[in-house]
């Protein structure tokens, strides 16, 4: 494979957090029945008050997650997987230079796992789209993301089947039935980034492993860009 311009290739860092939802636990002390005699005459209003106090709630947790995506106009559009920034209160986009940007969701499909990110700015590097149709088995590709907390990794195999479907494979609701499967190292933090083939060109994004540990064990499965394109567009 020949070297490539990783700068303009590599994947920015996507943080998504989201505010989990305040519980309310309240126990409320039975009122004796007055009829039975078991209340003493002044001490209504002592059971009244644990009838009617507001039920204290929990301070809501912050629940964070991390993965991948690539910028694919020069105005801040950004790819990335719909389940890195699913449910997502807010979502953040740091930079290879370590800047860090607020990202709006400007959409989601989560039958095809493709999501917008924009962020304010101008000038950005934008990645080159290529053509996932010429993609074929044996060719060289990187897989470029943030695995495991590691930002800005490459890792490099091959293209395996093209058209590979993950019925059996994995537990989802994925309506894609031709991945780009790849033996390039994919792990949980990669996801959302681009799949890029020895021109430095963007044929696809990493999306799925399988594995029945979560983690890397030869097995990586990537969207077609073709289709992602068109979700994105739609």
């Amino acid at each position: 494979v020949a070297l490539l311009d990783l700068n303009a290739l590599l994947a920015v860092s996507i943080q998504a957090e989201r505010d989990a939802r305040a519980r309310t636990n309240r126990r409320v002390p039975q009122q004796p029945d007055r009829g039975q005699g078991q209340v003493p005459p002044g001490f209504e209003e002592f059971f009244r008050q644990f009838q009617d106090q507001v039920p204290q709630q929990q301070q809501p947790r912050t629940q964070e997650s991390s993965g991948s995506g690539f910028i694919v106009s020069r105005d801040g559009y950004i790819l990335t997987n719909n389940h890195v920034v699913e449910g997502a209160d807010r979502v953040k986009v740091a930079m290879q230079d370590r800047r860090v940007f607020d990202a709006r969701v400007i959409g989601r499909d989560p039958t095809t796992d493709v999501a917008v990110l924009k962020i304010e700015g101008r000038n950005f590097t934008a990645v080159t789209f290529g053509d996932d149709e010429k993609v074929r088995i044996g060719e060289w590709v990187l897989a470029i993301g943030n695995p495991l907390g590691l930002d800005f990794t490459v890792t490099a195999g091959i293209v395996s089947p093209t058209r590979r479907g993950l019925q059996g494979l994995t537990r989802t609701n994925y309506d894609i039935s031709d991945f780009i499967q790849t033996d390039a190292a994919i792990n949980p933090g990669n996801s959302g980034g681009p799949l890029v083939n020895a021109r430095g060109e963007v044929i696809g994004i990493n999306s799925a492993i399988a594995s029945q540990t979560g983690f890397y064990s030869g097995y990586g499965f990537a969207i077609p860009i073709t289709l992602a394109k068109q979700v994105m567009d739609d």
